[in-house]
């Protein structure tokens, strides 16, 4: 699913060593959405413009809780086997002229994602599910991003150390690029990559319809280990 994962004439005689991981993952819901109930539908970019996007519709048994500090709800769905899961977290709405994620993502840590995304004490419940089919693919230079993290060596041909990997001289990293792909649809998720709350669990007796219909991130957990597998946005 990803292709050309290095610019064209971005790899040339200069290049000394480029840095590649691949990753791919393609899951099948343990719930199936059926196509029949795929309908246009709105989908609200921000408060302004509305954009009808394929809406998949199923009403089943869902683990569902609301974040009340963040103003968040957070949506399990499992794949076929439940050792992994895609969780939606959906703001409470768009508040201002913004797509509404601006507040949300400005509180991410891992820790609050894997606060979020503890379903333990939470039991399912008959919800009726509106998700937006969506297909996304996403490009950038890593090279910025590790030096603000603190791995600048490797980039100096000066300073560089790859002695554990070879014995020649003057090795450093001349190229990092990150790439991802993320399909969702009724069948379930395909996705590839290159390179102290209050939870409110909703206790509902008839069922709730959870739609999911603005801006949201949703992230792709393996439960067993508790890895964040991809994460994203969709707006």
């Amino acid at each position: 699913k990803i292709k050309d994962l290095f610019p064209p004439c971005s790899i040339d005689h200069t290049t000394v060593l480029a840095l590649v991981n691949a990753l791919h993952f393609k899951g099948q819901w343990a719930i199936k959405f059926e196509e029949k109930n795929t309908r246009e539908m709105p989908f609200r970019m921000n408060k302004r413009e509305v954009k009808n996007v394929p809406m998949m519709c199923r009403t089943g048994k869902y683990k569902l809780a609301r974040r009340q500090e963040e103003q968040v709800t957070v949506l399990e769905l499992l794949y076929t086997g439940e050792d992994l899961s895609m969780f939606i977290l959906l703001p409470k709405n768009i508040c201002d002229e913004s797509t509404g994620l601006e507040q949300l993502e400005s509180a991410i840590t891992y820790e609050k994602l894997a606060e979020w995304t503890n379903m333990e004490n939470v039991y399912p419940q008959k919800i009726t599910v509106y998700l937006p089919q969506f297909r996304m693919e996403e490009s950038c230079e890593l090279i910025p991003v590790l030096q603000a993290l603190g791995m600048r060596d490797a980039f100096i041909f000066e300073q560089a150390d790859f002695s554990g990997m070879s014995r020649g001289p003057g090795l450093f990293l001349s190229k990092a690029i990150h790439k991802s792909f993320v399909e969702v649809n009724e069948e379930g998720t395909e996705a590839a990559a290159a390179t102290g709350v209050t939870i409110i669990p909703l206790c509902l007796h008839i069922p709730y319809k959870f739609r999911i219909d603005h801006p949201f991130l949703f992230l792709i957990k393996h439960n067993p280990s508790k890895n964040i597998l991809f994460f994203g946005w969709c707006s």
